[in-house]
């Protein structure tokens, strides 16, 4: 039997209610809100700081809540490049929930000084026994997500399908 969900500290409301303004969190009951808010730790980055650098193990994702984060790879030339910039309220690193001892694709750097939320892959893990319904929501969220992003690219992602292929 589950222990009854205890009083939301003020930290845990405030990252509820800024949880709420992630599309990512979009459907979730204000109780499943200060469930995975109880789990999300607040991370302040400077301007420039790495958060992670691309190919470093995935064990968190991230939600903005004040600044800007870019996005970035590097490319066959060894060059960096920005592939997104994001503001409050944008996710990022998600798919980190859903690949334990996954790796990162890409890097990411505070644009700003910056505010973050960090969900934890091992504290996600932990939190799927004692409340699955709202990780279970969590995850479909995430898998829709990217199912989108993999449908927005479709033609991008075919003609790299293509040319991988040997003639």
């Amino acid at each position: 039997m589950l222990a009854p969900l205890a009083r939301a500290s003020s930290s845990e409301v405030n990252h509820a209610a800024q949880l709420a303004s992630c599309p990512l969190f979009h459907g979730f009951t204000e109780t499943g809100l200060q469930i995975l808010g109880s789990i999300a730790r607040e991370r302040a980055v400077r301007a420039g700081e790495t958060i992670f650098a691309e190919d470093a193990p995935a064990d968190s994702m991230f939600v903005v809540v004040t600044g800007s984060v870019a996005i970035r790879a590097s490319g066959a030339e060894g060059r960096e490049r920005t592939l997104a910039m994001l503001g409050p309220g944008e996710a990022f690193g998600e798919l980190a929930l859903l690949t334990p001892g996954g790796r990162r694709l890409v890097g990411a750097v505070a644009q700003e000084d910056a505010r973050l939320l960090e969900i934890v892959q091992r504290d996600f893990a932990r939190l799927q026994t004692q409340k699955p319904q709202a990780c279970l929501k969590l995850i479909l969220n995430v898998a829709g997500a990217f199912g989108r992003k993999m449908s927005d690219n479709r033609a991008l992602l075919r003609s790299l399908l293509l040319a991988a292929v040997p003639r």
